[in-house]
């Protein structure tokens, strides 16, 4: 999959192509329906599909106090994306600049000279362009003046147990983290939901209680779910920055801990993860992807260190018994 930052990278006469737009926080289910019918449009025209998405999320540049924290962060957007089987992606860099570009130069610079779009698919409540003037009707008027086609997607519903269908979203997954729910997450995301970062020095005190933990850094991307402890996997990415192949030796069976140590009177929210049967590994300095596969309990202020090491060696157990190992 080609990886645009810049429309000077996108190669002149590049067409015809399908497009769409989104910011495709997460990837989820409902983007992944979408990206892979539209690859399928593609083929059929025998041109090729093209997502253009931004960053930063324009919610970190209007609103950077009350922005919801994203899912992924760029490096796995894209490579998410790239699983789609997406012919290429566009980067836009997004600012307030930006922002004042039109609806109508935005859809002839980049989706007619850039893309050469023969199709874009949108959604009902598509907004593009300054102060988000341009909708679905603005789109199909643009279609008609510049000679590409309009395809209105409709929404793609789930259902949680015992609850109402509901539309996937980056909104849901989120609620769902808010709460510990990463099980639930995963039925929207299609996937186990994951952090990134560069593992750091803590306060040793893991390996001091037998349970050494690698520990993310405060730049981690990725939201962060509810305090807890969650059986999950490691993944170390190699030094060239290329992901490990899943079911490989580096993809290891941890137990995270998620919280402020309140046993030790913690301050600051820490990332923690166990890696099961393994005292021998040196982490420090390298960039590992942890990803959450269930809840196994809440974060608890024990009486005593005694009592704390008893629960994290349950937690060991619980977390092989929901990994299957």
């Amino acid at each position: 999959m080609h990886r645009w930052t810049d429309l000077t990278q996108v190669p002149p006469g590049t067409g015809p192509s399908v497009v769409t737009i989104g910011n495709f926080d997460g990837v989820h289910r409902g983007h992944r329906s979408v990206l892979t019918a539209m690859v399928a449009d593609a083929r059929a025209i025998g041109g090729i599909a093209v997502a253009v998405t931004f960053d930063p999320h324009p919610a970190q540049v209007h609103r950077p106090d009350t922005a919801p924290p994203l899912l992924t962060g760029l490096a796995d957007r894209l490579e998410m994306l790239a699983e789609t089987g997406l012919d290429a992606v566009l980067v836009v860099a997004y600012s307030l600049d930006f922002a004042r570009t039109t609806p109508e130069d935005f859809v002839r610079r980049y989706l007619v000279e850039a893309l050469g779009a023969s199709t874009v698919v949108v959604g009902r409540d598509v907004r593009f362009g300054r102060d988000n003037k341009g909708d679905l009707s603005t789109m199909v008027a643009l279609g008609a003046q510049h000679g590409f086609a309009v395809q209105v997607i409709e929404d793609v519903h789930g259902a949680q147990p015992g609850a109402a269908p509901r539309r996937w979203s980056s909104t849901w997954a989120r609620e769902l983290l808010v709460d510990g729910d990463v099980a639930g997450a995963a039925e929207i995301l299609g996937r186990p939901h994951r952090m990134r970062g560069v593992v750091v020095h803590g306060d040793a005190r893991g390996r001091e209680l037998g349970f050494p933990t690698a520990n993310l850094g405060q730049d981690a991307v990725g939201m962060v779910p509810a305090d807890g402890v969650y059986a999950g996997w490691l993944t170390v990415q190699p030094r060239d920055g290329v992901p490990a192949e899943a079911g490989s030796p580096d993809r290891l069976p941890v137990a995270i801990s998620i919280g402020t140590n309140p046993t030790f009177d913690g301050h600051g929210r820490r990332v923690e993860a166990h890696v099961l049967d393994r005292t021998d590994l040196d982490l420090y300095g390298d960039e590992v992807l942890v990803e959450f596969v269930a809840l196994l309990r809440p974060t608890v202020r024990f009486t005593s260190v005694d009592e704390l090491v008893v629960q994290m060696a349950r937690d060991v157990a619980d977390t092989r018994v929901r990994l299957a190992l």
